[in-house]
């Protein structure tokens, strides 16, 4: 799984702690790092043969990264093999914009991280 920070969002705590409740959980999880481009994060992904990307998106441009990552996916022919999810302050107005583009779980701060790692676990086997 890669976790990642994309965009100018320099808030990272939570991706953080996410990351590290994944490996807990017995999952290998890859942190980007912060203010990474959607190009990095395909990239990382491409190269490390993820089936997950989180990303953690704070700073309100959840709509417009989600749609160019789905894009990016398309375009490297990896979207039906890669589970996209998408963290942090969304705003439930948002949730079905999200899953229209093709996201394919949204987790708003307060979401359960047992509802993370149940999700996860159950779609990738």
């Amino acid at each position: 799984m890669v976790v990642a920070k994309p965009g100018l969002d320099g808030h990272d705590k939570g991706a953080k702690i996410v990351a590290r409740l994944l490996r807990d959980a017995g999952m290998e999880v890859i942190y980007t790092g912060l203010h990474r481009s959607i190009d990095d994060i395909v990239t990382i992904a491409l190269q490390e043969d993820a089936d997950v990307i989180g990303l953690s998106i704070l700073s309100g441009a959840h709509v417009p990264l989600s749609r160019r990552l789905i894009e990016r996916l398309e375009s490297e022919d990896m979207r039906a093999d890669v589970l996209v999810l998408v963290g942090g302050v969304i705003p439930n107005n948002d949730v079905a914009t999200l899953t229209d583009l093709g996201v394919d779980a949204v987790f708003p701060v307060a979401a359960s991280f047992e509802d993370i790692v149940s999700f996860i676990q159950e779609k990738v086997q």
